[in-house]
């Protein structure tokens, strides 16, 4: 019986961490890209979340094109001053967040007025910092 408990004791806490680990990531997914990226929210929230080492993927005519996050920062900021008015609101849906250990990949889903826009794959390692985005994949619903 003692056994069991130590066993069922150690398997909670391993639970309760990954648990926490993966709250944590939903946190930055969700403050640093949905709130900051997507729906023009703060910088810094958008710099807290992300790597400075960050690419976003893009394949376009049949080609990688990164896209780092301070050139994506800028095209934000552009963006605002062209049109100030916002896009209708971003809203994120989580379809899976794997955490192995420091690393994590996220598959989140973009809404804009009840219509998926963006199947994201969003990829972040733990620093000792916190959670970090550092790379980005997609596809975008037509």
């Amino acid at each position: 019986m003692k056994h069991f408990l130590s066993l069922f004791l150690i398997a909670s806490s391993v639970l309760a961490f990954a648990q926490s680990d993966e709250e944590a990531v939903k946190q930055v997914v969700t403050s640093a890209y949905i709130d900051g990226i997507q729906n023009r929210g703060s910088v810094d929230d958008i710099r807290k979340g992300f790597h400075p080492s960050f690419n976003m993927l893009r394949l376009m005519e049949n080609q990688i094109k990164p896209l780092g996050i301070e050139e994506w920062i800028a095209n934000i900021e552009k963006a605002k001053k062209d049109n100030p008015t916002p896009p209708a609101k971003t809203e994120g849906k989580f379809i899976n967040v794997d955490v192995t250990g420091n690393n994590a990949v996220v598959k989140l889903e973009l809404y804009r007025e009840n219509k998926k826009v963006f199947t994201d794959y969003l990829v972040l390692y733990k620093f000792a910092e916190g959670w970090k985005i550092v790379s980005k994949t997609f596809f975008r619903h037509s």
